[in-house]
């Protein structure tokens, strides 16, 4: 199975600190975010991992290198414009084959088990797009993102919207027939559950964006102290 980390975002809500770093080298707790998620990865048997890069992307490219230290093949998918999530897939999919993968941001630290979506995997389908991991009560997004029913499908609107993780496990069929080009996933995903095609779970383990200054602070320290 396969995995992809985004990593081509621009970190514009952690500078001063990304504009000479990419933010997924960003260190917390002795090591960069994205060692974090591909050291999880690793330790639920996900190997072949693709990675997409653009601001600062040959420093992370260099840092990681081909992935052997973290017992991991890495792949790297370079663009020159920024694509936005779902065109930054398009342009990996030919290194990502035509199975489900896992997808999660490299800003992410959590202590979800990426094992649960390799088992997940086998249910997707052209009837089954897409599996989404969401959290509840993220501070950064008080209204949430999609609402999970008791079959466990997602839908764009509801009573209680719970906050897309950044965590998922996609099959290359949601992009059937797209070229590449600057393209966000939310549509597609939005598109998907008005057709019942996308699954999700509410995660209730440790989860943090990283998504200010501030926020990694807290996360250093915290990890930090053990």
């Amino acid at each position: 199975m396969k995995a992809m980390i985004l990593a081509a975002g621009l970190g514009q809500r952690m500078l001063p600190l990304t504009e000479h770093t990419p933010k997924p080298l960003l260190q917390v707790g002795g090591q960069s975010l994205i060692e974090w998620q591909i050291r999880r990865l690793a330790a639920a048997g996900i190997d072949d991992i693709v990675i997409n890069l653009h601001h600062h992307g040959s420093q992370i490219e260099q840092a990681l290198g081909s992935g052997e230290r973290y017992g991991v093949r890495l792949a790297f998918s370079h663009e020159a414009e920024r694509l936005e999530t779902a065109g930054g897939i398009i342009k990996a999919l030919p290194l990502l084959g035509e199975a489900p993968f896992v997808l999660t941001n490299a800003d992410v630290w959590t202590d979800y088990d990426y094992s649960r979506l390799a088992e997940i995997a086998a249910q997707l389908s052209s009837v089954r797009l897409a599996h989404l991991v969401l959290v509840a009560d993220a501070p950064h997004n008080p209204r949430g993102d999609f609402a999970l029913d008791s079959q466990g499908l997602l839908h764009a609107d509801g009573e209680r919207k719970l906050t897309y993780a950044g965590v998922s496990l996609l099959h290359p069929a949601l992009f059937t027939g797209m070229t590449e080009g600057f393209r966000p996933l939310a549509p597609l995903l939005r598109q998907a559950m008005d057709r019942l095609q996308v699954t999700g779970e509410h995660f209730a383990g440790q989860w943090h964006d990283i998504g200010t200054p501030e926020r990694l602070r807290a996360l250093d320290e915290r990890l930090s102290a053990g």
